[in-house]
């Protein structure tokens, strides 16, 4: 019996061999905080590479130093960094998977010293910097960002870009009535509101032709704020604009209480993949193999994007097989451990 968790998918010209996706999560753990990968990291993103995962996207890497989320953030803002990215990329590649970049600038969420920035002058709670208001200049050195960004990330060698446009980070942050209370071209309305993620989009199609995912936050979790029918415009929308799929996460544009549940958000996922036609990824709470093929056989997304499962075991593909009476090949220097 065929298993969609383990059938390959393309996108582009890119083939996965899964559909299981290392969703990116923030390590803080640039220590040298000039945005540098770390030996941890090799380990960290290598392992679950041995693990045969599908695709690896890395944590949120910051197309400016102000855009980090913290100054442990990675980073991609330089021309130094494309070095150990490209050498990342080649050891992760010698185990079947690929490879993705999840390019970010956190906004008004930033925690590094100096001014931060965001659409409009809110602070995220009491406890965090006020936001400087971008200007339009401010506004076009951003998008510029993230196009040198996706420059660097094509000579580094990653098959996919993911542009996060979730969790309230800046992105977000223009996306959201509560967070862009602007009235120029870029807040006002939905449509303007998205205008700052459309020349994003534009910026990096210039310089990039592979799949290009985005990660949007569905659900705002507040009385006036977006929800997915928002985001099914939202995503056709950026379906017209060059974007091949969309990772449907939710939440953290504000402060709000989520009922968190397995699979909480997967509704999300297969109601822009069904109202907006196209691909999406499914994130949240997924934690078994018969979980994942659930979503995928009964077309409520395309991938499956795992979290702190994969922080819990690198090596969970293998579990997912034997819990769906598939069989995966291991690593040659594995094989006598799934052999029995």
């Amino acid at each position: 019996m065929s298993r969609a968790l383990f059938s390959p998918f393309t996108i582009k010209d890119v083939t996965l061999k899964n559909r299981i996706v290392m969703s990116p999560m923030c390590m803080y753990s640039a220590v040298n905080r000039n945005g540098f990968l770390e030996d941890f990291h090799f380990t960290h993103y290598i392992s679950r590479a041995a693990g045969q995962v599908g695709l690896i996207i890395l944590e949120a890497t910051a197309v400016t130093p102000q855009g980090r989320i913290s100054d442990q953030d990675l980073g991609i803002w330089d021309d130094q960094h494309i070095e150990k990215l490209a050498k990342l990329n080649v050891q992760i590649k010698k185990y079947g998977a690929k490879t993705g970049i999840q390019l970010a600038h956190a906004g008004r969420k930033a925690t590094v010293d100096g001014d931060i920035y965001a659409p409009s002058a809110i602070p995220f709670d009491e406890n965090m910097k006020t936001p400087k208001e971008m200007t339009k200049e401010d506004i076009h050195l951003t998008i510029n960002a993230f196009q040198d960004a996706a420059k660097r990330a094509k000579k580094a060698g990653f098959d996919i870009i993911e542009i996060h446009g979730a969790h309230g980070y800046l992105i977000n942050e223009f996306l959201s009535p509560l967070t862009n209370t602007r009235k120029d071209e870029y807040g006002g309305s939905l449509e303007k509101r998205y205008r700052f993620l459309k020349e994003v989009i534009q910026a990096v199609r210039e310089v990039w032709e592979g799949p290009l995912f985005v990660r949007v936050s569905a659900n705002d979790y507040h009385p006036e704020g977006l929800t997915v029918t928002d985001y099914v415009q939202y995503a056709k929308w950026m379906k017209e604009d060059g974007v091949d799929l969309i990772d449907v996460s939710s939440g953290a544009v504000v402060p709000a209480k989520i009922d968190v549940y397995p699979g909480y958000q997967v509704r999300y996922a297969e109601t822009i993949r069904n109202l907006a036609i196209i691909q999406t990824g499914a994130v949240g709470m997924i934690t078994s193999g018969l979980q994942a093929e659930e979503i995928l056989k009964n077309n409520r997304a395309d991938l499956i994007f795992v979290g702190r499962e994969l922080l819990r075991n690198p090596y969970w593909p293998y579990a997912a097989a034997k819990e769906l009476n598939t069989e995966i090949t291991p690593p040659v220097q594995y094989e006598r451990g799934w052999k029995f």
